[in-house]
């Protein structure tokens, strides 16, 4: 065992060649088993900690019967749902209100696999890259991929013929498409700077310079709402309002098949957890030496480590939104994804490509420390006007009226004079 492990934990000449095609295979299967079995036990021990964070938000004590602390309290929960009877509503669409959960579920794991959660691995047989399939366009294909997800949810709101449940279903298949475009269009100056759609090179571009967080700050705002709405949590989670809807598009579900969408909805954040470490917050990288060759077994061991901790706290901050904010009326969430993103990004857009066309120009080398500076300056700028000149706590407020200043004075004195008038005749 010691002369199998030994090689590994040497720093390696950055040189080796890529592995043969039985090596690349075994490596393959291997990160699938190990990376999804730790994806799954993951998604389980969420649904813990969102009880847990709950009941820490609201000065309760939370689960704490089963196991010591509670910890085996998702075990206890998934055996109940399996020992449960599975009920079917008489006029469903067996077929496809089977299906759903399961169409709901695998494109969340399926878009896992082109993510790279830590520096290469050297090993004698040759450097192995750390993501189960390093695909050159690994973000399209989770653009491609992500976007399935809302199959699944409107063929289950329609499979029940049930008013609620595809009014459930109506209702996150326009919010999905509504912000999914946001979203895409919030990625395009990562692309532009990183000038490749392969994550690995996104990666290893905010490696050997500013993270995007701090160059596209404007960008990685918009992401981040529009992550939330694409998961359907607080304060997007429309779909499930349990005050209009029941319980939306799963109000027909039981057993098993209801935790599938629950499974669903935590898998989908951990997906977009891990999308945004990568995409802004520099993936794998640790600043300093970790992020350029030769390699270790240790720079794999702590950057997938750190890589872990960022999307952990991006996780947290998704269960502390949700016990934090309250929802959207759904038109206010139709008016933001519309009349704010949509037309914000493309600014963006247009903004950040002159920036970038304009420092080229100026022979500023991309990567340099006066090239991130730039586009730092240039976001605390976008920033500054974007939350304090065009907002004023209207637009993004969850609680806003249509009326500005003078018309809702207007109403008060016709209100006042009508009081009057009636206390006049009595």
């Amino acid at each position: 065992m010691t002369t199998f492990i030994q090689p590994l934990l040497q720093v390696v000449d950055p040189q080796l060649p890529p592995p043969s095609g039985v090596v690349y295979f075994v490596a393959t299967v291997i990160k699938m088993l190990v990376v999804f079995t730790i994806y799954m036990v993951g998604v389980a021990l969420l649904t813990l900690a969102e009880r847990k964070i709950s009941a820490w938000i609201h000065d309760r004590i939370g689960p704490n019967r089963v196991g010591p602390g509670g910890l085996l309290q998702p075990a206890a929960d998934g055996l109940k749902n399996i020992m449960k009877e599975e009920t079917y509503p008489g006029a469903a669409n067996l077929p496809l209100f089977v299906l759903a959960p399961a169409i709901a579920f695998v494109p969340a794991l399926l878009t896992w696999c082109v993510i790279p959660f830590a520096s290469p691995l050297p090993t004698p047989w040759g450097l192995i890259d750390m993501v189960v399939a390093p695909l050159p366009v690994g973000y399209l294909f989770i653009l491609a991929i992500s976007s399935l997800g809302v199959y699944g949810i409107v063929l289950a709101g329609w499979s029940s013929n049930n008013k609620y449940a595809l009014l459930g279903g109506l209702r996150s298949s326009a919010q999905m498409i509504s912000y999914e475009i946001a979203m895409g269009m919030a990625t395009i100056p990562v692309l532009l700077l990183a000038g490749n759609v392969a994550l690995n090179d996104i990666v290893l571009q905010q490696a050997h310079g500013l993270w995007n967080v701090l160059g596209l700050t404007v960008a990685f705002l918009i992401f981040l709402v529009a992550a939330f709405a694409e998961t359907n949590r607080l304060p997007f989670d429309l779909p499930e309002a349990e005050s209009e809807l029941i319980a939306g598009y799963h109000s027909e579900y039981s057993a098993m098949k209801f935790s599938m969408f629950f499974i669903a909805e935590y898998a989908n954040m951990v997906t977009a957890s891990a999308l945004m470490v990568t995409l802004f917050f520099g993936g794998w990288d640790i600043p300093g030496q970790w992020d350029v060759a030769p390699w270790s077994a240790w720079k794999t061991l702590a950057t997938g480590g750190f890589f872990l901790f960022k999307v952990m706290f991006f996780l947290f901050f998704y269960m502390w939104i949700r016990w934090t904010l309250p929802r959207f009326r759904y038109d206010q969430l139709m008016a933001l994804g519309w009349k704010f993103m949509l037309p914000l990004s493309l600014s963006y857009i247009v903004i950040m490509a002159s920036a970038i066309l304009g420092l080229d120009a100026a022979g500023v080398a991309r990567g340099s420390w006066m090239f991130g500076l730039s586009l730092l300056a240039l976001n605390v700028v976008l920033v500054g006007i974007l939350l304090f000149l065009i907002d004023r706590g209207r637009l993004i407020s969850p609680a806003y009226s249509r009326l500005d200043k003078r018309n809702v004075d207007k109403l008060r004195a016709v209100a006042a004079r009508s009081s009057l008038m009636a206390e006049g005749r009595n």
